[in-house]
């Protein structure tokens, strides 16, 4: 067996997946540790349970000796997320012997809405969270351990992992952003779904608004994942606004990086900003500072060049927008932050790192046991 990591992922996400994603940047990091990770997706969407897991047992012989790391979202193992079928994924490995942990991309309960089926869907999901936590022999967060109540008195196999951004690294030298010889650039990088799609439209309008009658020259650029789908919604939202309001959908992660780069601040309007959503960590991989929302809980990404006002307060967001943009002292102190907290927390190379430590790949690699070959294939290649 030359390979020490085989990430295990359920259904494909479209149009684009960001645990696939998320594989392919730390396999790249971990070959250059001599380190290789192969992405193996199993295919019950597809082919249904029974026959995936067949696949799978006939997979898994070859697997001895490496670690399997399941990557949890309850969408990845149910389409309506009731992830009960991991559980069988789960157990399936472990009766053939092999190291089994699970990285859980999220922490809890996907939704908290009120309807009981709702209720009833978060319950499911955290009782099979907890499951697979007792099952695993090594447990990943993408969260500090502190920040997730049920695990207390339950921290010996759990280790906390950032993720990074699923775009190269872009930080280049940057004038500074109150320069009254050029428009100031606010860059927005995906939009959410449905209901929420809306507020953010909202939340972009009034502050663009403000921003407008208080910065001077300013272009509001739009892109990534339902920027191209509100193209029509913000037009109208934005109708009368003095300032160029540029939309350019889904674009590659070479070309989102070269735009956030040369942008002065992301807007983010994803609920509050987090260190789980790639979107955030976008704007920190290329050194931008960040104006959004603050949640509850406090995050490693907040001691990065973020800019938080009151959840869903949209006076306050365009307040701290206004601020970033015409104080020229905060702009570059924000900037640097974003920078430091990009080598330190969440570059590709620091995320290695903690895997190596973390499954005590250093010996391993020392060797010479594992190959450094990136691969990806799919547990079936049959589609209906």
């Amino acid at each position: 067996m030359d390979t020490s990591i085989i990430a295990l992922l359920g259904r494909r996400e479209e149009p684009t997946d960001g645990i696939e994603d998320y594989c392919r940047f730390l396999g790249e990091a971990l070959s250059q540790r001599g380190v290789a990770l192969k992405t193996v997706r199993v295919g019950w969407a597809e082919v249904g349970w029974i026959a995936a897991l067949r696949t799978l047992r006939n997979q898994i012989r070859e697997w001895r000796g490496a670690w399997v790391v399941v990557n949890y979202t309850a969408l990845s193992w149910s389409r309506r997320g009731f992830p009960v079928g991991l559980l069988f994924v789960i157990a399936t490995l472990r009766r053939r012997g092999l190291h089994c942990a699970v990285l859980f991309h999220e922490r809890g309960r996907q939704v908290s809405r009120a309807r009981v089926r709702d209720r009833v869907r978060g319950s499911v999901q955290e009782w099979v969270i907890r499951r697979c936590f007792r099952a695993s022999e090594r447990a990943v967060f993408t969260v500090p351990l502190e920040t997730i109540p049920w695990l207390r008195g339950h921290l010996s196999k759990a280790c906390y992992i950032p993720i990074g951004a699923n775009i190269p690294q872009r930080i280049e030298p940057r004038s500074d952003s109150t320069d009254a010889n050029r428009s100031r650039t606010v860059v927005v990088f995906c939009l959410s779904a449905g209901e929420n799609r809306t507020v953010e439209i909202a939340d972009l309008a009034a502050a663009a608004r403000r921003v407008r009658a208080s910065v001077g020259k300013v272009r509001f650029v739009i892109l990534g994942k339902g920027s191209a789908e509100a193209r029509a919604d913000i037009k109208t939202a934005l109708q009368g606004l003095e300032a160029e309001i540029t939309v350019l959908g889904m674009l590659p992660a070479k070309d989102v990086a070269d735009t956030l780069a040369t942008a002065d601040v992301l807007l983010y309007l994803g609920g509050w900003v987090t260190q789980t959503r790639g979107s955030a960590l976008a704007g920190i991989a290329c050194g931008l500072p960040i104006v959004g929302y603050s949640g509850a809980t406090r995050e490693p990404i907040h001691d990065a060049g973020v800019e938080l006002a009151p959840y869903r307060d949209r006076e306050a967001l365009a307040t701290a927008l206004i601020r970033v943009l015409n104080d020229a002292e905060l702009w570059r102190e924000l900037r640097r932050r974003s920078t430091a907290a990009q080598e330190r927390e969440f570059s590709w190379t620091s995320i290695a790192d903690r895997y190596v430590k973390a499954f005590d790949l250093g010996s391993s690699v020392a060797k010479g046991k594992y190959g450094s070959v990136v691969n990806t294939e799919r547990l079936s290649h049959l589609r209906n």
